[in-house]
């Protein structure tokens, strides 16, 4: 006999309670959102901070620096600097200006001249520190105080820029690329589910057409996400200062906004419901965020994770916009980005009308 109360019916509980379970397993959907998506976001946290260990730098030599290299590999520095050489002093400085190093060093004489980024100002701590050290060892050998080495540190940037000029073009490509997933995958599905695709097949509707449709209102939003974040960064409160080539920017929101609407459509192709949808769209936009720099930077992360992001689209669209926006670079700096998110979404936009289906299976 089963035990039972007034209020509660134990063995309906365990009845319900095994169909609920089998029901969420079966659910593929349901079981990687609430599964899978933590796990990955372990592995890439995990990976991104592990060790407590001194981070590596990366440093461009420019010409020769004798004591860069005669005290680098001392005890306490060995595995801290990832040298590179460099002839070209403004393309070293350049680097560090686009965040593709850390430090350009040269020597002149007695003089050690370290150029560095304060767009991170760990970073740029850490610097200033290794190579004060790098000075001071390089002094006590030398025992000589007529002829002691002098660190002179310079930043490439014009002015300090602060922490929102790298803030706003990471959270807008985040912003941009949800909307334009989200958007696509969900109306589409929503579209088959309640048979309005079936209808407009009907009609003398094609579906470049629908994909238009939808790819003039991913424009429209993109452009409108992107005029708000600009109007409310800028106001003194916030203070974001836009650089000359700004302007660059729009068409790197177009092409990128494109290139995650295709995303969606894809998503939106094989998905059969809007939760689906939704945990699909999560589980590309979430971890990309992480891998593509838009919520904090990969310098010090692992170089297997470092060579992951550049597969990611939305490294293309922060990296474009911090580039014009921020770093002070000329409008040819967007152009890479723009012609990568440009193929990309052509590829991806091909797939998605190949694969597109008007009625549910």
């Amino acid at each position: 006999m089963a035990f039972s109360s007034p209020g509660m019916n134990f063995t309906a509980l365990r009845s319900l309670s095994r169909a609920m379970l089998r029901g969420f397993v079966r659910d593929r959907t349901a079981l990687a959102f609430s599964v899978l998506l933590p796990v990955l976001f372990l592995v890439l946290l995990g990976s991104l901070y592990r060790g407590g260990g001194s981070p590596k730098l990366t440093v461009v030599e420019i010409g020769n620096v004798g004591l860069l290299s005669r005290t680098a590999g001392q005890p306490g520095l060995s595995g801290v600097l990832a040298v590179t050489r460099s002839a070209d002093r403004k393309a070293a400085v350049r680097e560090v200006r686009r965040g593709d190093a850390d430090a350009a060093v040269q020597q002149i004489g007695n003089q050690l001249i370290v150029h560095y980024s304060i767009a991170d100002p760990t970073t740029a701590g850490i610097v200033q520190a290794v190579f004060s050290s790098i000075v001071a060892r390089a002094d006590q050998v030398r025992a000589d105080p007529a002829g002691s080495y002098q660190l002179l540190t310079h930043q490439v940037e014009n002015t300090t820029p602060k922490p929102i000029q790298f803030l706003v073009p990471g959270l807008l490509g985040w912003a941009i690329a949800s909307g334009a997933t989200f958007g696509a995958a969900i109306t589409l599905v929503n579209w088959r589910h309640s048979k309005l695709l079936r209808r407009l097949r009907l009609a003398p509707v094609s579906t470049g057409s629908v994909v238009l449709a939808r790819a003039g209102v991913s424009l429209l939003v993109a452009l409108i996400q992107m005029a708000l974040f600009l109007l409310i960064a800028t106001t003194p409160f916030f203070g974001l200062q836009l650089t000359a080539a700004w302007w660059m920017a729009v068409p790197v929101v177009l092409c990128g906004t494109l290139a995650f609407m295709s995303i969606g459509l894809l998503i939106g192709s094989f998905a059969k419901t809007q939760q689906a949808a939704t945990a699909i769209a999560n589980l590309i936009i979430l971890p990309m965020a992480f891998l593509g720099g838009a919520f904090i930077p990969l310098r010090f992360a692992p170089v297997w994770l470092q060579d992951a992001s550049y597969a990611m689209p939305l490294r293309y669209l922060v990296t474009g916009m911090q580039d014009v926006m921020a770093r002070g670079e000329g409008p040819g700096a967007a152009l890479p980005a723009i012609g990568i998110l440009a193929v990309l979404t052509a590829v991806l936009m091909f797939i998605a009308i190949r694969v597109f289906r008007w009625d549910e299976i």
